[in-house]
């Protein structure tokens, strides 16, 4: 059985990045200094580091790695990096417009219409005999703790953002470990 792989996503062309659960996703590889992860992700473009804000004190400081493609600087952000002091690189969130294409066998998870993916998440799963899931937020994705579905708002369509994950300091799961950032992004902040 063949199964969609989100050529109509909108995703800028050219990039897939290859995911391997607590490994990495492309260049990026958890567990690397903020230092290691601008340098890996100048195959894509510049990177602007900040600091997070420190919502949770469980949490050791984080920094906030924003990486632009080359010439894109109006642009969000293609990738966004988390680093934590305690266990380095944690989090890797790909923008539905402008990220890296990311296929999880054969289904491609960035810059999906989240009905679409939800819906082919449902047929693999059938077809192979797996689980997918939901996370809090109803986002369908890979039962794969490593991957965070999350949609962001593309026009008139929200579209999938998978955020690429290890624990972090502190937490119990992935979802524990979300950067307060990402849990809020294109969401209006209170």
């Amino acid at each position: 059985m063949t199964f969609p792989t989100g050529g109509d996503s909108g995703v800028a062309d050219g990039d897939e990045w290859s995911y391997a659960p607590t490994v990495g996703v492309g260049p990026l590889r958890f567990g690397m200094t903020v230092d290691e992860v601008v340098e890996a992700a100048q195959v894509l473009g510049r990177a602007k580091v900040s600091d997070c804000a420190r919502h949770h004190k469980v949490f050791s400081p984080t920094w906030k790695i924003e990486v632009h493609r080359q010439g894109a600087a109006s642009c969000p952000p293609a990738v966004t990096a988390y680093v934590s002091q305690a266990v380095r690189l944690f989090c890797v969130a790909a923008d539905a417009v402008t990220g890296p294409q990311v296929k999880y066998d054969g289904i491609s998870l960035v810059g999906r219409d989240l009905s679409e993916l939800e819906s082919d998440m449902i047929a693999y799963a059938e077809a192979m005999d797996v689980y997918f899931r939901y996370n809090v937020d109803g986002c369908a994705g890979p039962d794969d703790p490593g991957v965070v579905m999350c949609g962001q708002p593309v026009g008139q369509v929200l579209r999938s953002r998978p955020l690429f994950m290890v624990t972090r300091d502190g937490a119990n799961t992935e979802w524990d470990s979300m950067p307060s950032e990402e849990f809020r992004h294109g969401r209006p902040q209170s």
